[in-house]
């Protein structure tokens, strides 16, 4: 296998007259977690969807470790693992059946089927609902049904549209938990999110797609500090002067609490509390609002409305 997981070039993707992708070209990196993200409609889950051959291209190419996902669709799928957004069980099979077909699937013996099954089980927390049908799980169980069914066949990648997507939140942290051990011990993860939390905590690298275009890949703590606007909040016991060192920063005074915030990075503040220092300021209260990538996304994302 190459270093490069998913190797996308140039993909255009068309729905009648709707351009749903617009040349997009990106790459994950073997045993990345990478994030794709975008708002409702930019286009994750129809390239999500050309990835897995759940949905044929325009044109343009998907490679998977090296295989063409049109041309050698035999070599690429087995690669894959899919936990999509929306269920998509057979409603007249019970968990337990739905792993052991999908491992079946992907050519996997009937005995290993049934072992893996009973693995996949025990670690999701299956086991009092296993003899059940999908429709009588709850949400938070159907999920782990899914993420379990994609691992079934111990794919190299793993792609999750919307994993957590309706679950409580002692649910998500205990996927995020696995997710990232996962990765640890070597699978390519891909992740589309609208929890943006979710994505600053797992992920290695992004990308942010909007209307069908990728807007910014990254790295994911560079791509903060690149578009950060971190706000300084600090009061001081004196009395207010127009201190001339002002002029060097972006700042705003608000009269009634005596607090100036700087619309600074984080990296000025020691410069600006010697400044304070040396015009004999007392500094009685500091705060800072950091950046956060859901600060970053917005900031993409509502450029091109």
């Amino acid at each position: 296998m190459t270093d490069t997981a998913i190797e996308i070039q140039n993909l255009v993707k068309y729905y009648k007259d709707f351009k749903a992708l617009d040349g997009i070209s990106f790459s994950v990196k073997k045993g990345e977690f990478f994030g794709f993200l975008g708002p409702n409609g930019a286009g994750k889950t129809t390239s999500i969807s050309i990835i897995t051959g759940l949905c044929n291209l325009t044109s343009g190419s998907v490679k998977v470790f090296g295989h063409d996902v049109v041309k050698e669709y035999r070599q690429a799928r087995p690669l894959i693992g899919l936990s999509p957004q929306d269920f998509n069980f057979d409603p007249f099979l019970s968990a337990r059946e739905v792993l052991i077909f999908q491992a079946g699937y992907y050519g996997v013996p009937r005995k290993k089927c049934k072992a893996r099954a009973e693995e996949m089980i025990e670690m999701f927390d299956l086991g009092q609902v296993y003899k059940l049908d999908y429709r009588s799980l709850s949400g938070g169980q159907k999920r782990r049904l899914s993420l379990a069914r994609a691992l079934m066949h111990q794919p190299p990648i793993l792609i999750l549209d919307e994993p957590t997507a309706g679950v409580d939140i002692e649910l998500r942290h205990f996927l995020w938990d696995f997710l990232a051990d996962l990765n640890r011990k070597g699978t390519t993860i891909l992740l589309t999110t609208h929890y943006l939390e979710e994505a600053e905590k797992l992920c290695d690298r992004i990308g942010v797609i909007n209307k069908g275009q990728i807007v910014k890949l990254e790295n994911k703590d560079k791509l903060i500090r690149s578009m950060a606007k971190d706000t300084i909040h600090i009061r001081i016991g004196t009395p207010w002067q127009e201190f001339n060192w002002l002029k060097e920063f972006q700042y705003q005074r608000e009269e009634e609490t005596g607090r100036i915030s700087f619309f600074e990075n984080k990296e000025n503040l020691s410069k600006i509390l010697k400044h304070f220092y040396d015009s004999k300021s007392e500094v009685i209260d500091l705060e800072i609002e950091e950046t956060t990538l859901e600060d970053v996304f917005l900031q993409l994302t509502q450029k091109k409305q």
